[in-house]
């Protein structure tokens, strides 16, 4: 299989978007369904990684499964709202980078005010 950017990923996510008559729904319908998807990704952590087991008569599902729904979730969202998400990962990539480089102990021992 490809591998995919992002700017794709949004380009085949409104390809099978736009074969239906109801397009994309509203911004707060989108939210509640990422809402949804997050808190079925929450489960299934929980499930594999917490001390929750689940019923026996549960359906099986993976958290690469739940992730995918969220990401699938959020390319329509960004789509609907006409937001590049290339653009948007750019952006806080750089703003972490900044903002957060010293946040945490580092590997390289480099500390606030030194290069």
């Amino acid at each position: 299989m490809e591998e995919k950017t992002l700017a794709a990923m949004q380009k085949e996510v409104d390809a099978y978007i736009q074969q239906f008559k109801a397009g994309y729904f509203s911004p707060l319908a989108q939210m509640a369904r990422l809402t949804e998807e997050v808190g079925e990704l929450a489960r299934e952590v929980n499930h594999h990684y917490g001390e929750k087991t689940k019923k026996a008569e549960e359906e099986p599902k993976t958290v690469a499964e739940e992730l995918g729904d969220v990401l699938f979730v959020t390319l329509i969202m960004a789509n609907s709202m006409d937001i590049d998400l290339t653009q948007v990962f750019n952006q806080n990539m750089e703003k972490f980078n900044q903002r957060d480089r010293f946040r945490f102990e580092r590997k390289d021992g480099k500390g606030a005010g030194e290069e």
